[in-house]
């Protein structure tokens, strides 16, 4: 054997870890999710149409507790935690959509009320016309 094909054989049994190495290390770069786009954008939007509805008077606490969780979602995507910034994108996105069905429901409460009253002031009306007595 000369030395030039020596230097082939040494330099492959090189080759092959160095391969292996750099391509752990890409797929480590790659495993990093991306930031969760689209559930930050949901969470916004949900926050949004639970201010819409007023839900800072009907359900302060949720609404309250919605901003919270999507604010500790940006600091996660800012610390490159994906995962957790996804998990408190969701959570907020559910406490805003809470805010806003207890807003719907405490005005359809509040609707249903008014028109209870409304029903018992017509019954007395329509009693005192007619003479009778309760």
């Amino acid at each position: 054997m000369n030395v030039t094909s020596q230097d082939r054989r040494g330099g492959s049994r090189w080759h092959a870890p160095l391969a292996v190495a750099g391509a752990l290390m890409l797929a480590a770069c790659a495993s990093t999710p991306p930031a969760p786009t689209a559930s930050l954008q949901a969470a916004q939007q949900a926050i949004a149409t639970a201010e819409r509805a007023e839900a800072g008077n009907y359900a302060a606490g949720e609404l309250a507790e919605a901003r919270a969780k999507l604010a500790s979602a940006d600091t996660a995507v800012n610390e490159k935690e994906m995962v957790m910034a996804e998990r408190f994108a969701d959570e907020s996105r559910a406490n805003a959509e809470l805010a806003s069905a207890k807003t719907s429901a405490a005005k359809a409460k509040a609707v249903n009320d008014e028109m209870k009253l409304s029903t018992g002031t017509l019954i007395e009306e329509m009693e005192r016309s007619s003479g009778a007595t309760p």
